[in-house]
């Protein structure tokens, strides 16, 4: 992975991030170059330092957007409106829960994101998925015409449905004839901060609400939905797919054995944090309140007695030198897994995709993932080119 900061792992991931959400690396530079000192102490100054020079980036790139959609320039209106997006989402990245202007970054995320959306040619969907007497925010992309393909992809620990969007993860799998439905579910995104949903170990409930959603589109095949979600969403993809068996197809993009164990190894600095403040993040995730407390909530999310359950062609793709979840996690759920078509596919560094969910080279793990599922579920693998289901 390129290391901006050799000395902050979260900051340089950060800036991968950024990359792979659309930024111009000059922009990124503009932002990150007056951080440098701050990178290796951080804190209460460093953690401001960061919010600062992101926006100041993010303003002055929206700034311009509004510039050109003011005279009718929509392409490159949208164009802009995607970078400050991303750049808001760094910035909110980085920040304390309890700084009240995280929630005003993110709103400016949220506008930035939608002013992109309403300047490009995409089908992609707001949409609300029942869940509990509430509802989960979701965007639907819609790969085709008639019922085809469909997987619902759920968020990590620290990112959220918009940066799968920004990423382009989502025109990876519609050109494959896939559609997806990107959920932000409780713990994440807008399920977290505009809602108060919190995380928890039975993830299988908003799968499963997510799943019976999709039997309301018309657009989907009811008999060809899988799920997938990319870094602790192993955790949550296998654990839905094991205990809900109307999923047709399982990928975990980063195997996780025992996300609670992982997380206590990341907070006695055994493993790499994605996230700043790292134990406070995680107390906002899942409604706790201290060191013990967030232990004894994670402490149930590991797959031993679930992942034999599961039955459904599964995936599991993983970099060979993750600093934050390291590789013998995948092994560990890739040997527990009973299904008749599985596969493992460790990512090297020789090639390229090898750090965490292939932040290196994502190109790699996604066009391998998106690959994998259209044979699976019978999407295309190029122009006039069927997959094979199987």
């Amino acid at each position: 992975m390129f290391e901006y900061f050799p000395d902050n792992y979260a900051w340089s991931l950060a800036v991968m991030m950024a990359d792979a959400c659309g930024g111009a690396i000059g922009e990124i530079d503009d932002a990150c170059r007056p951080l440098k000192d701050f990178a290796r102490q951080p804190g209460e100054a460093s953690s401001a330092a960061w919010a600062e020079n992101w926006l100041r980036i993010a303003d002055r790139v929206r700034v311009q957007a509004e510039a050109d959609a003011a005279v009718g320039r929509a392409f490159s209106a949208g164009r802009k409106h995607r970078r400050a997006c991303a750049y808001y989402m760094m910035a909110e990245r980085q920040m304390r829960h309890v700084d009240p202007q995280r929630m005003v970054v993110y709103r400016r995320m949220l506008d930035q994101f939608a002013a992109w959306q309403g300047a490009q040619v995409q089908p992609v969907e707001r949409c609300a998925v029942p869940y509990e007497g509430t509802t989960l925010p979701a965007l639907f992309v819609r790969a085709g015409q008639g019922a085809g393909p469909c997987m619902v992809m759920f968020d990590g620990f620290d990112i959220m449905k918009e940066t799968i969007c920004l990423m382009g993860i989502h025109e990876d799998f519609r050109r494959r004839g896939v559609s997806l439905l990107i959920v932000d579910h409780p713990g994440v995104g807008e399920a977290l901060r505009l809602q108060g949903l919190k995380g928890m170990p039975q993830t299988e409930k908003p799968a499963t609400a997510s799943l019976d959603y999709l039997l309301t589109r018309p657009e989907v095949d009811p008999t060809r939905i899988g799920i997938i979600a990319p870094s602790a969403g192993g955790y949550h993809a296998v654990r839905s797919a094991a205990l809900e068996p109307r999923f047709a197809c399982c990928v975990a993009w980063t195997g996780v054995w025992d996300w609670g164990a992982l997380f206590e190894k990341r907070l006695n600095g055994a493993l790499a944090q994605a996230v700043h403040f790292h134990l406070e993040h995680a107390e906002w995730v899942y409604g706790a309140e201290g060191v013990d407390d967030v232990i004894r909530k994670m402490a149930p999310m590991r797959l031993d007695g679930i992942a034999e359950q599961l039955r459904c062609p599964l995936l599991i793709t993983h970099g060979e030198r993750d600093l934050q979840t390291p590789v013998s996690e995948a092994h560990k759920v890739f040997e527990a897994v009973k299904s008749e078509r599985k596969e493992l596919r460790v990512f090297t560094p020789a090639e390229g995709g090898c750090e965490h969910c292939h932040v290196d080279n994502q190109t790699l793990g996604t066009d391998y993932m998106a690959d994998w599922v259209a044979q699976v579920l019978g999407g295309v693998l190029g122009p006039n080119t069927q997959g094979a289901r199987t």
